[in-house]
């Protein structure tokens, strides 16, 4: 199996693009901007969905469903949150086809129009505000707790898979609550399930911060983040929970009677991660072999192939191979022993290379007369021979080894893309010829943040919640600053 992958460092970007499409986890669609999701795509995807989904309920979220289309007039009661979506909204006019009049090809029937038009759902905030309105009369309807996995569209000009698609998959909690405190409290507490979703399933190491006013979600008061940090020293927003205030009770007047009571406004939040962290997963770990998968999100974590010539030697390293199979599975480790006889064992290596596997076991002949194994490791590309009776403890143990070894990897490159600058010359040299974060005073001011993108394309990726609190001058304007933000250019 001929890999071809463009090398990272000739062309990262296009090396994403090939590793996507030649590792089997999705395609571009004959829909333009949208995206086929393969079988070995979505088994990673739902993988995540199944741990993000036990943490959210753990947390006591329930999950509902909510209409995807959603009248036009909802979006005109928030007015910074339709100006934020208004550029990228997929608007539903007719209801109905006919037969053009040469008999042959299908039009949209004129008589058809819908009365009022239906937005397909950008985000969910409005449609569900709206509902919530029939649910919550009471302090004691509070707090809710929703989460909704759906598909969401965003009309995007410029696509690529799983990064920025017209269509997405994702997760979208809305919450809502009797006091501001608690209101905070649940958008502080999703930031942080998201970055232990990362650090722990992921491997991938986040900073977690608030976004400044410009860069905040259409309608928030405040926007809690996770950034993360590509190999190409390219950051991408891993994930958001945004404190909404009474914006959109306010809007869809959602009102409670309080313990003294009284009439008053819920307290929102909303947060969601998407598909997107794929595109994280891969950009991430992977190498110039193909895929690298951390064992806790690897749809199979190990792989065994078979070494033989005849079927009797076949059948006798079969008999060997599923023993080891079921005795891994008892300890919930997923295995699979590919001994289909159409593809020689170079070409199974290379597939599971590509394909990112952790583990993978070869059994020979040799193996079998000696009592050994042939484990070879995806992360390092390093190969032992382990005897039989260890080989169920051993693997058990790389597996965690190798989490953690990834983990431990991208912290380490990010800690060293993280660079203090003070001057602006210092800021577009390090932008340019090391990239990563970059940490530099801020004097503030919307003004100056987006001079700074429009001279270099860096934005800031969030106002980190564990900085020291410093003085300094602003590294473009010179003006006083409170402390350091960090930039990056990103995706």
């Amino acid at each position: 199996m001929s890999k071809n992958l463009t090398k990272r460092s000739e062309d990262y970007s296009k090396w994403y693009n090939e590793l996507v499409v030649k590792a089997d986890l999705a395609e571009n669609s004959a829909v333009r901007g949208c995206m086929v999701i393969k079988p070995y795509g979505y088994a990673i995807w739902e993988k995540m969905q199944a741990e993000l989904d036990r943490m959210f309920k753990e947390t006591g979220h329930q999950n509902a469903y909510f209409p995807l289309f959603i009248p036009k007039s909802f979006f005109s009661k928030e007015a910074s949150h339709v100006d934020g979506f208004a550029k990228e909204c997929a608007v539903v006019t007719h209801y109905r086809l006919r037969t053009a009049a040469d008999g042959k090809t299908i039009e949209v029937d004129p008589d058809a129009k819908l009365e009022e038009e239906l937005i397909v759902r950008p985000t969910s905030e409005t449609i569900i505000w709206n509902t919530y309105k029939g649910w919550i009369q009471s302090y004691r309807d509070l707090p809710l707790l929703i989460n909704q996995w759906a598909n969401v569209v965003r009309w995007e000009m410029r696509t690529r898979l799983f990064l920025r698609t017209a269509e997405f998959l994702w997760q979208e909690g809305h919450t809502a609550h009797a006091t501001q405190a608690e209101a905070i409290t649940e958008a502080e507490q999703m930031m942080n399930v998201y970055a232990e979703f990362a650090e722990n399933f992921m491997a991938i190491p986040v900073i977690k911060g608030i976004k400044t006013e410009n860069e905040r979600f259409a309608g928030a008061v405040e926007t809690y983040c996770i950034e993360a940090l590509m190999q190409d020293g390219k950051a991408l927003q891993a994930g958001t929970s945004h404190f909404l205030g009474q914006n959109f009770a306010k809007a869809f007047d959602v009102k409670f009677a309080n313990k003294e009571g009284k009439q008053d406004y819920v307290w929102a939040t909303s947060w969601g991660v998407s598909t997107r962290l794929m595109g994280a997963l891969v950009m991430t770990h992977s190498d110039d072999n193909g895929l690298v998968l951390p064992p806790n999100l690897a749809p199979i974590q190990v792989v065994i192939v078979p070494i033989y010539k005849g079927d009797e030697q076949f059948e006798a390293i079969s008999v060997e191979a599923k023993q080891l199979m079921a005795r891994l599975r008892k300890l919930g480790i997923s295995v699979k022993y590919d001994d289909r006889d159409t593809h020689k064992p170079g070409f199974k290596f290379n597939e599971y290379e590509l394909k990112g596997v952790p583990v993978r076991v070869a059994i020979g002949p040799n193996d079998l007369a000696n009592g050994t194994f042939e484990v070879a490791r995806r992360d390092t590309l390093t190969k032992e021979t382990v005897i039989s009776a260890d080989i169920v403890s051993y693997i058990q143990d790389l597996l965690e080894e190798i989490q953690v070894s990834l983990f431990n990897k991208a912290l380490d490159f990010r800690n060293s893309h993280i660079t203090e600058v003070n001057t602006f010359e210092e800021f577009k040299d390090v932008l340019e010829n090391k990239t990563g974060f970059i940490s530099a005073h801020w004097d503030g001011t919307t003004a100056t943040e987006e001079k700074i993108k429009e001279l270099t394309k860096a934005t800031i990726r969030c106002i980190a919640l564990d900085r020291a609190e410093e003085a300094g001058t602003c590294v473009f304007t010179g003006a006083p600053s409170q402390g350091r933000v960090l930039f990056a250019k990103a995706y």
